[in-house]
């Protein structure tokens, strides 16, 4: 959850019993979950005020562990422990009491964070009796509570005055933070955002991992060398590639040197997590992102014959709509029309497994590898977008030829930049979806007198 902004998890995974013990979990829906916390922890004879402070401290732990995937990013299964040696009380299948059930249900959506951060604050507490802390005191707050303080008040006492109360949180489905594909060089999105700004941050307390110039959300030279020594710090296979291992220690050593699951946090700052892309694209919208979802829903609808295929406008209309769900229902995903997590992955994976089984030879215009092609980049597909570029440059001499090496040098980032110029894409000299599929439709129209896109009559369709 690290990669976003916090929410309240429809559901929680306990492990009744200390982290490595063999102990069974089980999972309930949070609200259920903070009843039983808040029953076993505090009493239901204090005031109001004292129990709603202790309520909004019970909910922020919990969600903290849950933001910082404390216990999943080491391996465990589970979010949080039932032991107050680690974490808060939790008995399986306790009574719960009806007041503090009450004010559970009133209270459970809001959580306490520092004023500047996103993250839940990790509002540590404990009884103040037979145990004693640097965070809230609960027998404190009755105290504070008979001598006139409000729940707000309580808080600032213990945890400063520069906290706030988030109110209302949204409620979703948890995720974990790894989407399930490994990110490499060429890969693309807010995780790889997200990725960048963890190895900078974690470089400040391990220098030898080089920082990364820009956390832009694409994977290059930079990203993979910083990968790549963060493996060989941390004894993890050093090949660049971040899968779900990598990814996983990657967070818990970011959650570490931030103190993030620490009441001394240094905070996530809203930079931090802002998406670079797009979290979601649904009906009426427009742009590049939209023009990218059209042109893989269009090559997989020329393959899948239940696909309906769709023209790369670069507006999301009905048709849009339509073709997405078509997919979503082949898939087996919800059909929402609405490209989110889930179906952004499962579109990816359909589209990679067309783009490996049809070789480019095989087809009049080679299909987008599926990966962003910029500076650095050496491999087949450089040398076909090359071989286009100046075959189209025979027409268009502005657009400076380039030598079919497969690497993606100065030379060819300029004769990308003149490509996009001419034809209306913005000069970044990075070839994504749009820019392949331009020069590809060009270069169609140029050498077979029309323009075949490599989604027009692939030659046999999936049914």
């Amino acid at each position: 959850m690290l990669t976003g902004t916090p929410f309240i998890p429809e559901s929680i995974t306990v492990h009744l019993g200390t982290p490595d013990s063999n102990a069974p979990n089980v999972t309930l829906d949070f609200l259920s979950y903070i009843k039983n916390v808040a029953s076993s922890e505090i009493f239901p004879t204090w005031s109001e005020v004292a129990l709603r402070a202790n309520i909004y401290a019970i909910v922020s732990f919990a969600l903290n562990r849950v933001y910082t995937e404390w216990y999943r990013s080491r391996g465990y299964d589970f979010d949080i422990t039932s032991t107050t040696q680690y974490d808060q009380k939790f008995i399986n299948g306790r009574e719960i009491f009806s007041n503090i059930g009450y004010l559970a249900d009133e209270l459970f959506d809001d959580y306490v964070r520092r004023q500047g951060t996103i993250e839940p604050l990790f509002t540590a507490f404990c009884n103040g009796t037979t145990s004693t802390c640097r965070g809230l005191s609960q027998w404190g707050t009755v105290d504070l509570a008979a001598r006139g303080y409000t729940p707000f008040e309580i808080l600032q006492y213990y945890y400063g005055d520069n906290i706030e109360i988030v109110r209302n949180a949204p409620i979703r489905t948890a995720e974990g933070s790894y989407s399930g594909i490994p990110l490499k060089f060429g890969s693309a999105g807010n995780n790889v955002k997200s990725l960048q700004v963890f190895l900078n941050r974690i470089s400040r307390n391990y220098p030898a991992i080089p920082k990364i110039p820009q956390a832009d959300g694409i994977f290059g030279t930079a990203t993979e060398e910083a990968v790549r020594k963060f493996q060989n710090v941390f004894d993890l296979t050093v090949n660049g590639v971040v899968d779900r291992s990598t990814w996983y220690r990657i967070v818990y050593i970011y959650t570490s040197v931030k103190r993030i699951a620490e009441l001394d946090s240094e905070g996530v700052a809203w930079d931090e997590v802002a998406p670079q892309f797009n979290e979601e694209l649904r009906i009426g919208m427009s742009g590049n992102e939209v023009r990218n979802l059209q042109y893989y829903l269009a090559v997989i609808g020329a393959y899948y014959e239940a696909v309906q295929p769709v023209d790369t406008t670069g507006y999301f209309g009905e048709n849009t709509e339509k073709s997405l769900k078509s997919f979503q229902r082949v898939f087996g995903i919800p059909q929402t029309g609405v490209l989110d997590r889930a179906t952004k992955n499962a579109l990816y994976r359909a589209y990679m497994g067309i783009v490996e089984s049809v070789r480019p030879e095989y087809t009049p215009v080679a299909l987008y590898p599926g990966t962003v092609l910029k500076e650095g980049t050496r491999n087949d597909y450089v040398r076909i977008m090359q071989e286009y570029l100046s075959y189209i440059h025979e027409t268009y001499p502005d657009i400076p030829a380039v030598i079919n090496t497969g690497y993606f040098g100065q030379l060819t980032k300029q004769s990308v930049m003149a490509f996009q110029r001419q034809f209306g894409i913005e000069p970044t000299g990075i070839v994504g979806g749009i820019t392949w599929d331009t020069i590809a439709g060009v270069y169609s129209d140029l050498y077979y007198g029309y323009d075949k896109r490599p989604y027009q009559n692939p030659g046999y369709i999936i049914k």
